[in-house]
């Protein structure tokens, strides 16, 4: 009976048995062993865990007097005395003749700290008395200190980008990143009955907003794209019946990168059939309320609405800033007589008008690069896109779709504004640089002729060395 139940919920798109489930946690119990040589974590020792022998496991923060060493993992930090006892010399002499973000393996017993040592780190209570040491990794010598204080420029921070990670913040960031997830997922699926769905990477150029990164295939003059984001796949698997769909998706857009941009990133993608606009903003108004931290103010709904008339209407734009009363308005009586060509074209057109953000003394705040550039946006005109690129997903929309509709939240955005860091990069394990570059492995890197020719690539390779080598 519990497994047709369970097929019954299935097959209406609701998630299967829940994880309290009784073969469930018989089978959670049986897998329940030690993945780990440590005993405990260097940030969970407390005064309840005196007169017990542990083994922690970690980096050296530092030492303090040749008597104490301060170990650090991921949870937190321990004290760790040092024997001052004649039998006990070599121990005392490993640890204190150690660099620092060495790794190391303790054993000892936990003991409560002397009157007047205490401090209000979670483990200021207590101490641990090594009783024997292993050393697992002499650290050389780094070319910053792993320390929250210690301010470094982001391009060094890029280029060790697995020393900086190591920083109590970047660790914070991470695992709430991890958690936010975590959550994200659960609510979709478990409690709305989302199916989450890979889509592919590899996929051919498409219309957008933004330039995509071209692919080279082994078929002469045949290119992939990599996608900027999963539309065309959400909106086909609406088309075969997926019904409630989401992804956590890596999505990729040539472009410079800025604070909020990386040329590679994450979107919580979803999609639903049968749904309005109401339907997919009260999902995500739960979605944001039921993942968002437990330490952090509770967010307010329902979130602030316009209609896109009345965006467009006032601000030009689909997604305005609202922050700041910058509203458009309308100066087409200003150009009435003009002879600049564009706007004399757009107030010709039917209903035509000219709009702008009208900024006391503005023009003195242009540069000359700014005038140009708007010169030529002015100037260029965007030729109609080729309809065959879209001829796959015109077919399914003509093969029975049902209404649906979908959103994409950015997950880097969304997470850098909860920890209120002030670029993307803050809450991206291995973010690219301004230029897109990754300064840690100086990718993009060259390609040789040799591995050029099964794509069928030439390269200009003197402009390329007399250029940029």
């Amino acid at each position: 009976l519990l497994l047709v139940g369970w097929n019954k919920r299935v097959q209406r798109g609701y998630p299967g048995p829940g994880w309290k489930n009784t073969t469930q946690q018989i089978i959670m119990s049986m897998l329940n062993i030690d993945l780990s040589f440590r005993s405990h974590t260097c940030g969970e020792l407390r005064p309840a865990d005196v007169g017990e022998e542990v083994t922690l496991c970690g980096w050296v923060q530092y030492l303090r007097q040749d008597l104490f060493v301060i170990m650090r993992d991921f949870s937190g930090l321990a004290q760790i005395l040092i024997p001052q006892d004649e039998d006990k010399m070599n121990l005392k002499t490993a640890l204190c003749d150690l660099p620092p973000e060495s790794v190391i393996r303790v054993k000892g017993t936990v003991r409560l700290r002397p009157d007047g040592q205490e401090n209000k780190m979670p483990t200021g209570e207590i101490e641990v008395l090594a009783e024997s040491v292993e050393i697992l990794n002499v650290c050389r010598k780094l070319p910053f200190e792993i320390k929250d204080f210690v301010k470094k420029s982001e391009s060094l921070r890029m280029q060790y980008r697995y020393l900086d990670l190591r920083s109590s913040q970047m660790q914070y960031n991470l695992r709430l990143r991890s958690q936010l997830v975590m959550k994200m997922r659960e609510y979709l699926c478990n409690v709305h009955g989302f199916v989450d769905v890979e889509t592919p990477t590899l996929f051919k150029r498409t219309p957008g907003g933004a330039k995509e990164f071209v692919v080279p295939s082994r078929e002469p003059g045949r290119f992939y794209s990599l996608p900027q984001s999963p539309q065309q796949f959400k909106q086909l698997l609406m088309v075969a019946g997926i019904d409630r769909y989401f992804q956590l998706a890596r999505c990729y857009r040539d472009e410079g990168s800025k604070p909020d941009r990386q040329p590679e990133f994450t979107q919580v993608d979803i999609e639903m059939s049968f749904v309005d606009q109401a339907g997919i903003r009260g999902l995500i108004e739960g979605l944001v309320q039921y993942s968002w931290p437990v330490e952090k103010d509770p967010v307010s709904t329902p979130f602030p609405c316009i209609t896109y008339e009345k965006a467009m209407k006032d601000y030009g734009v689909d997604k305005p800033d609202t922050r700041f009363a910058m509203k458009l308005m309308d100066i087409s009586e200003t150009f009435h007589n003009t002879e600049i060509e564009f706007l004399k074209d757009a107030l010709n057109q039917p209903g035509g008008c000219i709009q702008a953000i009208c900024i006391p003394d503005g023009a003195k705040h242009l540069k000359g690069k700014d005038h140009e550039s708007l010169k030529q946006t002015a100037r260029t005109q965007f030729g109609q896109e080729d309809p065959s690129l879209l001829s796959h997903l015109l077919e399914a929309l003509d093969s029975g779709a049902p209404p649906h509709g979908g959103i994409a939240l950015g997950l880097d955005r969304f997470l850098s504004i909860i920890v209120g860091a002030p670029s993307i990069r803050d809450v991206i394990a291995f973010p690219k640089s301004f230029r897109g570059h990754d300064l840690m492995s100086h990718a993009p890197d060259f390609v040789s002729e040799d591995e050029l020719k099964s794509y069928h690539i030439a390269v200009n390779w003197p402009y390329i060395k007399a250029h940029i080598c």
